[in-house]
């Protein structure tokens, strides 16, 4: 009969390997998304670098045009804009994100800017609740496998708040996607829109404007933004299934590893075992001889 030390290893064995189990499935789920994740993200940029040409080239010939998109203020309220996932077991992927945020709201409460934050996923949801903090508009279900209407849903909800004036300024963190080894968490402002003009060099192409160029420039100007959120969810969704994927081929690994080392453990502790035994058995014999 085994010994209970013999049946405590042997039964983390077992709790270990089946935990292997999950955490190899989870990767493999992951690595089938990536490469639909990276196409994705492929797939929209040729649209977004034609977008960035239209308006460059649009608001050259309009002029200094004005419109609530492009309105610089003096910045009293800034929209923090947070985008993380709703699943966990994602490495460090959420926590940089969120603590990138999270500094910067804490500066700029320093400086007497007020903040409100716009969440994107389960788990900013809960960092930032937790901490406190007013959450204004929460999107769930909609970092697995984004879809363009989920990204316009986002940029309606802040560029109403921005026209509205309730917000001076929109500041988005989330996680760029570099490559599959590669993610970095990063922010920059999505409100008010850099003039386009400023954001490429080379000569503007000439249009024939039907209606006004001005008319033109402010039904882009939107399609621009939603555009942009699209790409940020893009590239936070394959960058999620890319952490996801590290962090469970660690983790399965490591378990594999645990493996071994405790099936070395259960060796040794059979084997004194085995050692006791045949002392005891040697021992009685030599009594009975004895006697």
């Amino acid at each position: 009969m085994a010994s209970a030390e013999l049946r405590r290893i042997q039964r983390r064995i077992k709790s270990v390997r089946s935990t292997m189990k999950i955490t190899r499935a989870m990767e493999l789920i992951a690595t089938s998304r990536i490469a639909r994740a990276q196409q994705r993200v492929g797939a929209a940029q040729p649209y977004t670098r034609a977008m960035n040409e239209v308006i460059r080239n649009v608001a050259a010939a309009s002029g200094r045009a004005s419109h609530p998109l492009l309105e610089t203020r003096a910045v009293r309220t800034v929209g923090v804009l947070v985008v993380t996932s709703d699943r966990g077991l994602a490495g460090a992927y959420n926590i940089n994100v969120m603590r990138l945020a999270e500094l910067r709201a804490i500066e700029l409460g320093r400086a007497g800017i007020d903040v409100r934050v716009y969440v994107v996923g389960r788990k900013a949801q809960s960092y930032f609740r937790y901490r406190g903090y007013l959450i204004q508009q929460t999107f769930l279900g909609v970092t697995d496998t984004p879809g363009y209407g989920d990204a316009r849903a986002v940029a309606n909800v802040v560029m109403n708040d921005f026209a509205e004036g309730t917000i001076d300024s929109v500041e988005v963190f989330t996680t760029r996607y570099v490559s599959a080894l590669t993610q970095t968490a990063s922010s920059w402002t999505l409100l008010p829109i850099a003039p386009p003009i400023e954001a490429a060099a080379g000569a503007p192409v000439g249009y024939t404007y039907e209606p006004s160029a001005e008319e033109i420039l402010g039904r882009l100007l939107p399609r621009y933004v939603e555009a942009a959120a699209f790409g940020i969810l893009l590239e936070a969704s394959a960058s999620e299934h890319a952490a996801r994927r590290r962090a469970m081929k660690a983790a399965t690994e490591n378990a594999d590893e645990l493996t071994r080392v405790l099936s070395r453990q259960a060796n040794q502790a059979r084997q004194a075992e085995i050692t006791t035994e045949i002392s005891e058995i040697v021992g009685g014999a030599e009594a009975l001889t004895r006697g």
